[in-house]
């Protein structure tokens, strides 16, 4: 028996898009397809590739002029010896005296290189590229030599450097997390200044959604000073009131560990930047709709507006490499130079007087030819490249699935694929074959009349509607014996309607509709049956930090003598063998399995469990988890690819062989 087979190539291929009123039409199936491992090509020595050099990329591509005096959020710094202003534009970075002028090239190629900082003794820069495959902090010598990677995350990713004085030996970065959200939360942690260091955590996130970030060292060195969305609530959201305040600045004693806000309120505080003479701190806040550049004295605590002439700062947004570009104060305190309106300008603290600094950049840019393909826009036939809700009957000669919006089964291995139904009124969603295969159970939508459980035979014949009111159904299970079916009722909203959302839950009703549904509990969802009838397994979600513990609990049809037989950290699907004997589990896109054996007590799975036998089954990915009627079979889908494993080339011991003789994933 093969140790990876692929049952079907492609389930259905070159179905054709339907016209209005009409069903589509099945077309032909390209044949099946073994996956069979090539002995000899896994003994071949593996091909050597070259690591990606983001500033090589393949592909055509060609120079564009650039001949430039303005920029869009530009962040720069000022050298110790007021001499320099440092600054990114347009993903290079680039140098011009502090008086402004003609601008050179400090960096350049296709990575994205910006947030310089001047390291304390001037000699290098610190800065943020992506030049090793995303956002990392690198330093580099001021004529564009010697770049040297200080920290090497490949998913926390760093950004914002500021050098740790007096000596500059450390470099502070923003650590980016995410979680539930793409949006996420950053945390300053702190690297030694020739790399090779994890770095050591300075502080830690306050929520998983928020934003914080804008590190800037005292010039002691004693404080840390950031800035963090501090709205109440442990959620990210767009456009929230500035007149209220939205971002703070905190300040963080290197020394004591206490880590107090320095300054809050209406229009919020960002860009903390503090003067070397240490007696006070440039901040950007919101006064009303305007963007200004306030200092804060640090012994009275007196704060006083310089200027509203910033360009919009981006408090209401997500700011991962800061709410407002980088500024620098001289080195005697006396003024500030800043960002704003397309370039850079210098404002006396005391007079409040502004000076612009012009500077000019004519350089080329390096922009490669996007990769295209041509597609006909309307074809009479297409391929489907992702299936949906894939189940397979029990006896493993036939399987249904949805796309395009209708239900359409399939012989194994060659058949044609047909439509289930002939409506076109309603999107048809298929859930379970019943266990003698005789019956398909599944859900309709229509936007207007919302969605339905309907249960039918396997050859299209003996439609029945089993909910008697309208309501947003999914998922319905029928258990083994054909009587009773589970389903899940949810909320609308979003993109369905809100009504008929009200008591969202689990239900169940009799296989022949003969009664309306009945409310089992608010608890679970995914209901799924094993062996008996008389309980079934649902899958519930406890939050519990960044991520949610998934477990498989199981109930009686009334939903009470509730049972919690497996839990995992990343599980996203539990499906349980009909015999009940063993329990796939989808993590981290790839497929397990391992025994069910009842020990009374909770049982946590993974990967990399050692209690008990695991086995990974899937190559490359999963979805729509099923194991054929005997339980002897796991098949999942990929796209339009349907894949077998028998549980025999998974545990050694049901083929009789030495658990090293195993065949390969």
């Amino acid at each position: 028996m093969t140790s990876f087979l692929a049952v079907v190539c492609s389930l259905l291929a070159q179905t054709p898009a339907p016209a209005a009123a009409e069903p589509p039409k099945a077309a032909e199936t390209a044949p099946a397809a073994a996956q069979n491992p090539d002995p000899k090509a896994a003994e071949a020595k593996p091909q050597e590739t070259k690591p990606w050099d983001t500033n090589a990329p393949t592909g055509a591509s060609k120079e564009v002029p650039l001949n430039v005096s303005t920029g869009t959020w530009l962040s720069m710094d000022l050298s110790p010896d007021g001499s320099t202003i440092v600054f990114d534009l347009l993903g290079d970075l680039y140098a011009m005296p502090a008086t402004g002028g003609e601008a050179r090239s400090i960096t350049s190629g296709i990575a994205w290189d910006m947030h310089p900082r001047f390291s304390p003794d001037g000699k290098r820069l610190a800065f943020t590229s992506d030049r090793g495959g995303g956002d990392n902090i690198w330093t580099i010598n001021l004529d564009g030599t010697d770049a040297k990677q200080i920290t090497k995350e490949s998913f926390r990713l760093v950004n914002s450097p500021a050098w740790l004085p007096p000596a500059g030996d450390y470099i502070v970065g923003h650590k980016h997390f995410t979680s539930r959200r793409s949006l996420g939360a950053g945390e300053m942690w702190l690297y030694h200044a020739h790399g090779g260091t994890d770095g050591l955590q300075m502080t830690t996130k306050p929520t998983e959604q928020k934003d914080v970030g804008e590190p800037a060292f005292s010039p002691d060195g004693r404080y840390l000073y950031y800035s963090w969305d501090s709205t109440p609530g442990g959620s990210f959201e767009y456009n929230k009131d500035s007149t209220e305040g939205i971002y703070s600045i905190n300040r963080l004693d290197r020394q004591t560990g206490e880590n107090e806000t320095l300054i809050s309120g209406p229009g919020g505080a960002c860009r903390p930047t503090p003067s070397p003479d240490g007696k006070w701190l440039a901040f950007v806040r919101r006064d009303r709709f305007k963007t200004c550049l306030f200092i804060k004295d640090l012994t009275s605590g007196a704060e006083r507006k310089l200027t509203d002439t910033l360009e919009r700062d981006m408090q209401e947004t997500w700011a991962i490499h800061g709410v407002y570009p980088t500024m620098a104060v001289t080195s005697d305190s006396s003024a500030i130079v800043y960002y704003a309106k397309g370039g850079f300008h210098r404002i006396d603290v005391t007079s409040g007087a502004i000076t612009d600094i012009p500077f000019h950049v004519q350089s080329t840019r390096a922009v490669s030819d996007a990769v295209r393909f041509p597609v006909e826009v309307a074809p009479a036939q297409f391929d489907v490249k992702m299936l949906r809700n894939v189940i397979m009957r029990p006896d493993c000669k036939q399987v249904a699935y949805n796309a395009l919006g209708y239900i359409y089964v399939k012989d194994l291995p060659d058949g044609q694929p047909r439509r289930l139904t002939t409506q076109t009124e309603r999107f048809e969603y298929p859930a379970a074959y019943s266990r003698d295969g005789s019956r398909i159970v599944y859900t309709t939508w229509n936007d207007q009349t919302l969605s339905t459980v309907a249960i039918i035979g396997a050859d299209g014949n003996g439609n029945t509607t089993l909910t008697r009111e309208q309501g947003h159904y999914t998922d319905p299970a029928i258990s083994p014996d054909g009587t009773t079916i589970i389903f899940s009722k949810t909320g609308g909203g979003y993109l369905s309607s809100p009504v008929w959302s009200a008591k969202p839950g689990l239900y169940r009703v009799p296989a022949d509709g003969s009664q309306a549904p009945t409310f089992i509990t608010r608890r679970g969802s995914n209901p799924q049956f094993g062996e008996a009838s008389d309980r079934f397994f649902v899958q519930v979600n406890e939050p519990r930090g960044d991520a949610d513990r998934r477990l498989l609990v199981s109930m009686n049809l009334t939903g009470s003598e509730e049972r919690t037989h497996f839990s995992s950290d990343n599980a996203t699907e539990f499906r349980l063998s009909p015999d009940g004997r063993y329990l796939a589990f989808a993590e981290r896109f790839n497929v397990y399995v391992t025994p069910c054996i009842p020990t009374g007590r909770e049982v946590a799975v993974g990967p990399k469990m050692t209690s008990q036998p695991v086995a990974k089954v899937s190559q490359d990915g999963s979805a729509n988890l099923q194991w054929s009627g005997a339980g002897d079979v796991l098949y999942w889908t990929l796209g339009p690819t349907l894949y077998a494993r028998p549980l025999t080339d998974s545990f050694a011991w049901l083929a009789g062989l030495p658990a090293d003789k195993l065949p390969p994933v």
